[in-house]
């Protein structure tokens, strides 16, 4: 069996924050040792083991790396779990799913990351959580802390980025926009990041589906591009009926035909139907409505797993846990009881045909 001595005790000493002398002093031998172990070009002294397993707080086994695969197949599992709660609004699942997570891989950055990005959840305004304010304030030390931990030790380049940015965007809800944007500007540009720049060194059997992954990215973070411009009311009523139309227009075209039932479907539909009725096209506003309750309903009743064939984007598998929301509301809920309380509908909310799209919801 290989053992994995040396990047452990190199990694939970970073994770300290202490030098090689530093621990070398403690266990009462030389840097060089310390050195050589984290090189591995040797192993502690059979003698030392249990003395370095107490200073770290861990077992032996675990220390040597002999319970990696049993760690790996455990933090799947709460990992699911986790996925299976975020996915249906169970915030206060997920923070206990993933406090027991660390509780029992302390060292484990892909929990500490989900823990860290659900505390970041429970401060989210949009869903149906009464404390968020409360939540804001009560975890931003501990997300903080989450943040720059993995940030400075995490292996893992992915897991790094993940939380700077999550790390950033606390900064800013919490009025400390400088440190946020600090953080942003130590970000990789997207002109030199990963997707752009690894065609040159795929194989011809490797681009078809890097292709397909790049357009799917490409689409994603253009639909998120056009969703700000609307929610946010960037431009005039007039330019905004036209990007919603150009919305569905990109999904017909990556989808070759109608979209899957999303969230955002639905969204859209009545975010165009909001403006609708501020021009007071009211034939115009409930037509979209009408469609945004169908989508809605498609949404909540979607399956498991759906697949779907698209000539750009190769087979696209969408999952009923891929889905993230802080909303334990279904959609049809979440349209009626928000979504339509708008102020942009006061001016018919009384009348016969938009207690019916209400009713329709409650259906």
């Amino acid at each position: 069996m290989e053992l994995n001595i040396g990047n452990q005790i190199k990694r939970l000493r970073r994770e300290r924050d202490i030098t090689q002398e530093e621990f070398a002093s403690v266990l009462g031998v030389s840097y060089q040792s310390v050195s050589r172990w984290e090189n591995n070009t040797c192993y502690p002294d059979i003698e030392l083991l249990p003395t370095i397993a107490d200073f770290f707080g861990i077992s032996i086994d675990r220390l040597m790396g002999v319970d990696e695969a049993a760690e790996k197949s455990k933090v799947a599992q709460y990992t699911s779990r986790f996925q299976d709660a975020v996915s249906q609004g169970r915030i206060d699942d997920c923070i206990s799913i993933a406090r027991n997570g660390v509780a029992e891989y302390p060292n484990n950055y892909e929990l500490l990351n989900r823990l860290m990005y659900v505390l970041f959840l429970s401060g989210d305004s949009d869903g149906n959580i009464p404390e968020w304010q409360e939540n804001m304030q009560k975890y931003d030390s501990e997300i903080t802390m989450l943040g720059e931990r993995i940030m400075k030790y995490c292996p893992d380049q992915n897991i790094r980025l993940e939380a700077a940015g999550r790390l950033a965007f606390q900064h800013c809800e919490m009025g400390r926009k400088e440190l946020g944007r600090a953080i942003y500007e130590t970000l990789p540009s997207q002109k030199y990041c990963k997707e752009v720049q690894m065609w040159w060194a795929l194989n011809e059997d490797e681009k078809l589906p890097f292709v397909h992954n790049r357009i799917r990215a490409g689409y994603s973070s253009l639909c998120h591009g056009i969703y700000l411009l609307l929610s946010e009311r960037l431009l005039p009523d007039e330019e905004l009926l036209k990007i919603c139309e150009k919305q569905f227009a990109l999904d017909t075209l990556v989808f070759d035909g109608a979209p899957p039932a999303s969230w955002r479907v639905a969204n859209t539909h009545v975010m165009m139907s909001a403006v609708f009725a501020r021009m007071k096209k009211c034939a115009q506003m409930y037509a979209q409505l009408e469609a945004a309750a169908t989508a809605a309903k498609a949404f909540d009743n979607r399956t498991d797993t759906v697949e779907i064939p698209t000539l750009l984007q190769g087979k696209v598998v969408q999952r009923k846990t891929d889905f993230e929301t802080t909303d334990s509301r279904t959609l049809c809920e979440i349209m009626r009881d928000k979504w339509l309380a708008s102020e942009d509908f006061d001016g018919v909310r009384d009348a016969e045909r938009f207690k019916d799209i209400l009713r329709s919801l409650s259906a």
